[in-house]
């Protein structure tokens, strides 16, 4: 692609700001520890939230939604339940409360303050690290495969795709480093105002180049209906022929009941609390349990409604203007390859370059925050913890680069392995997190659960989540995810039976001071020969009915910007009332109820 000089200017102007702010704030970074990975917990939460929902941004993820999009019409929006992204929900509701009273770092040294310094302890401790560094590895891959392709696609000269991906990286991985989580969450909030304008400036282009009948001419019947039968009906003969066989092959034919595995996942995975990456470290950065609840909110408010103007807006471009070429093409055609095609052929000058910056700086985020909160469980709970325990602040900064520059060596080289972005994408959150969800299910909601049995259940689930992709590669990874918790449910089991329970002091100081709900009466009655005004959790039903009114509140983020760019206006009104009423539902019997 040529790009002309304003949007080169842009893209310049952009990528030279982002790096002077990551050097001029390192100074403030490298206090210490804290500062390097939670900022101090000085952060407002507001900032955190936007920070966090433009981590979520991603480029990847967006190229991705935009073929989804493509593909599938107004049921794509059920697609994003696979990741799944109503877990911020249960963040929102009741989760970040809990996680955020634990003041600690990392996920890692949570475990102390739930299984204490035994020996499953330190065993639980190590395999969330091993964990932790595992995922990071996938989403840096996932990240390298989305930005190679998008680049391949605009920069000027003529490299592959991994070639601009490397690029880009050794970029990025610069600013991140020096500034650390300071660097990361102020570069992530310019970042998504500029994603905001360039989304909404899609949508309305969108909006003024296609008319509702032009649309309708080469959609098929159904693509504009949310809701769904057992099976998709969706058949695309004679519009594109082509998308046939691409829903065949993601494995979505039998829509109903990959529904429901996809609700199955996401409620087990959701329940789990979050996996340990920048999502956690958000969460762990806010100043108080109260604030991060508030900031887990924020995410689906701001982040939505942009995002899907322009996953709308450049879908139903290319579906108008370069659909017809698809189908008479004989080539087969990279679905995933939609959103660079549709702004290279219908965004003008200077937009694009808008665009583009906003689109790097959407990668640069989810790839900066992944590598901001990574390296923080070596450092912290290996290097720290065994290797060098009396370093000073500024020998552990130091190893926070090396351990960065590592991870991301390390994940760009199994970036290289994979071909495609379902590829990875189906297997970190369809099989890497179904070997998460038992143990960190159980840590939460059962008193007798030990750091031997979450030890167990996490290595039978991270055992069976890189061995099933080997064993059976057509399975759809979602598909095995019963199968990933079954295996991972046995170890957690056998685990916790086959050993002693955790010390009471342990147990009794980790439920007065995060009073979970669940299966906690034998620590409950404890607590209350001693102290009889103390009361349990009782909040069970009023956060499961604000996390069923969430989902619904957070879909309507999602729909209602699809209905406007497509010109739907009445399914669009009535988005608007759906999300009124679950607003202030949420208001009343959650935001008003929060307490730290």
């Amino acid at each position: 692609m040529s790009l002309a000089i304003i949007d080169i200017a842009i893209i310049g102007l952009y990528l030279g700001f982002t790096l002077l702010i990551g050097i001029y704030i390192s100074k403030k970074a490298s206090a210490d520890l804290d500062s390097y990975f939670l900022g101090g917990k000085t952060i407002p939460w507001w900032i955190l939230g936007v920070s966090n929902a433009s981590g979520m941004f991603d480029i990847t993820g967006t190229m991705w939604l935009v073929s989804m999009c493509f593909v599938y019409g107004l049921k794509s929006a059920w697609l994003p339940w696979i990741w799944p992204t109503f877990n911020q929900i249960f963040l929102m509701i009741y989760l970040s409360v809990w996680l955020r009273r634990s003041n600690v770092m990392t996920g890692a040294e949570w475990l102390k303050t739930r299984f204490g310094d035994s020996t499953g302890a330190r065993l639980s401790h190590l395999i969330v690290v091993i964990f932790a560094i595992i995922s990071a590895v996938g989403f840096i891959a996932y990240s390298f495969k989305g930005i190679g392709k998008f680049s391949s696609t605009f920069l000027p000269w003529d490299l592959s795709p991994d070639t601009y991906a490397l690029i880009i990286l050794g970029f990025t991985t610069l600013y991140v480093i020096k500034g650390g989580m300071y660097s990361v969450v102020f570069t992530e909030l310019i970042q998504f105002i500029i994603m905001t304008i360039a989304s909404v400036a899609v949508g309305i282009i969108a909006m003024t180049y296609v008319a509702p009948e032009q649309l309708n001419a080469v959609i098929p019947e159904g693509w504009k209906e949310l809701f769904f039968g057992w099976t998709l009906d969706l058949d695309w003969t004679g519009v594109i022929d082509s998308v046939n066989l691409k829903i065949q092959e993601d494995g979505f034919s039998l829509f109903g009941f990959f529904f429901v595995m996809m609700v199955f996942k996401g409620v087990m995975s959701s329940m789990a609390g979050p996996v340990p990456n920048y999502d956690m470290q958000r969460i762990l950065a806010a100043k108080s349990p109260s604030e991060a609840a508030k900031m887990s909110g924020i995410v689906s408010l701001v982040m939505f409604i942009p995002r899907y103007m322009m996953v709308a807006g450049l879908t139903i471009l290319a579906l108008v203007f370069l659909g017809p070429e698809i189908q008479s093409s004989k080539d087969i055609f990279d679905f995933e390859l939609i959103l660079p095609y549709a702004i290279q052929n219908f965004i003008p000058v200077g937009l694009t370059g808008l665009l583009i910056a906003g689109l790097l700086a959407a990668f640069m985020s989810t790839y900066a925050a992944t590598v901001n909160a990574a390296p923080a469980y070596f450092v912290n709970d290996i290097y720290k913890k065994y290797i060098n325990p009396d370093g000073d602040k500024s020998q552990y900064v130091k190893m926070s680069y090396v351990a960065s520059i590592v991870l991301v060596a390390i994940g760009v080289g199994f970036g290289f392995l994979v071909d495609s972005i379902n590829d990875v994408t189906q297997w970190i959150f369809g099989a890497l997190f179904g070997g998460y969800s038992a143990a960190n299910l159980l840590k939460w909601h059962w008193w007798r659960f030990n750091g031997h049995g979450f030890f167990w259940g996490m290595i039978a689930g991270l055992v069976a989540a890189l061995i099933l992709p080997l064993a059976l590669p057509d399975l759809q990874p979602l598909y095995g995810f019963p199968y990933l918790l079954a295996i991972s449910l046995i170890g957690c089991l056998l685990g916790t039976w086959l050993t002693p329970a955790e010390p009471d002091e342990v147990l009794i100081n980790f439920y007065k001071n995060v009073r979970p709900w669940g299966f906690w009466n034998p620590i409950k009655e404890k607590i209350q020969q001693k102290d009889p005004s103390f009361e349990g959790n009782k909040d069970f039903i009023r956060d499961m009915t604000n996390v069923a009114i969430g989902i619904v509140w957070q879909l309507t983020l999602v729909v209602i910007p699809i209905y406007l760019v497509i010109k739907e206006f009445i399914p669009m009104t009535i988005g608007i009332g759906v999300f009124a009423i679950t607003s202030f539902a949420l208001k009343k019997n959650w935001l008003d109820k929060l307490r730290d």
